[in-house]
């Protein structure tokens, strides 16, 4: 593992949510892998903890075991830049969020969803200490409508932190872009939780594990979370994925096999023994405050399937969300978008 970059993007925004994507992306040539056989490039949006399990299998060597060679291991900031770099073949798979896989299908019909990373949508809105808004017992129209007027931190338009917004004021009949101040806060976990420490936004709706590190280090609270039950109809969505386009995956058909023999593997020790995932979690995030290593544990646990096996429920109800949010135009059918096995 390149450890630089590793720690450079240890506090990075975790799995921000891609935006469509861009033209240039589209037009890319539908080239096969650029990578020798035995090998698989993977790129990542971020070290999000949807990709804590690609952790696990390197640290604890299953790649390996399975005759896998890890090649590039980019953190590109934005699934759109996942997406062009799987069109292009320098990356064989793309770990992002199920958003990311639906953008590439808009404009490839031959993208696939090959792993299930979590099956919660991890994103949280997060709220200041000055924040003055309904209690934890509110109903979610209650804390919803406090909200508007409000100003709330997003990675960016078109994200699947800006859909979690608009989703919410839809419920109760607004619209985030009228009766909200989105502000565009990048992908930074640094920047989010310093815009909501400043008073530069008033709350965050920003990807695990933001929410903990406010509660940890006191600068806010989460208001309300999707993954803890708080948005019925968005209960166990697919959300963190791992996809690619069926060209690569028929090419690199027995990495391909291996690696899911390895992500089991490794999905297999989330679930194990808590203190074991908890040494595990705090070498993925360095320097996170130990008191939101501690909360994440158990949650992540709830969150992670114990295979990486994509299964038509969560991915039917994450579906009917992304279409209802109108976060992206068009949503294959189960059978159209899952790689084969």
């Amino acid at each position: 593992m390149n450890t630089h970059i590793e720690r450079r993007t240890l506090l990075k925004s975790f799995a921000a949510a891609s935006v469509m994507l861009a033209p240039a992306a589209a037009g890319c040539a539908k080239h096969g892998s650029t990578t020798k056989a035995g090998t698989l490039n993977i790129g990542q949006i971020s070290n999000s903890v949807a990709f804590f399990p690609l952790f696990i299998a390197e640290e604890k060597g299953y790649f390996k075991d399975e005759g896998i060679k890890l090649g590039d291991r980019p953190r590109l900031g934005t699934g759109a830049k996942v997406a062009a770099a799987l069109k292009s073949g320098s990356i064989d798979l793309g770990a992002g969020v199920l958003t990311d896989a639906f953008n590439l299908a808009q404009n490839d019909p031959d993208a696939r969803v090959l792993s299930s990373l979590v099956t919660e949508y991890y994103v949280d809105i997060v709220v200041g200490t000055s924040f003055d808004g309904p209690g934890d017992k509110a109903s979610l129209e209650e804390r919803t409508k406090s909200l508007v007027g409000k100003k709330i931190g997003i990675t960016g338009p078109g994200s699947g932190t800006e859909a979690l917004v608009d989703h919410l004021f839809n419920g109760i009949g607004r619209k985030a872009k009228n009766d909200a101040t989105l502000v565009n806060l990048g992908s930074a976990a640094t920047s989010a939780i310093g815009a909501l420490k400043s008073g530069r936004v008033d709350a965050l709706s920003f990807f695990q594990p933001i929410g903990q590190q406010a509660e940890a280090d006191g600068s806010g609270k989460i208001f309300i979370s999707p993954a803890a039950g708080d948005v019925p109809d968005m209960k166990g969505a697919l959300h963190g994925v791992i996809f690619s386009t069926t060209k690569l995956l028929e090419k690199k058909s027995k990495e391909v096999s291996g690696f899911q023999s390895a992500m089991k593997r490794a999905q297999a020790d989330v679930q194990g023994d808590p203190d074991k995932v908890r040494e595990l979690l705090e070498k993925y995030l360095k320097d996170s405050d130990a008191k939101a290593l501690d909360a994440l544990v158990p949650i992540l646990r709830k969150e992670m399937p114990t295979s990486p096996a994509v299964e038509r429920g969560p991915y039917e109800t994450a579906r009917r969300f992304h279409r209802k949010s109108g976060l992206v135009v068009k949503a294959p059918t189960f059978g159209e978008i899952k790689a084969k096995q």
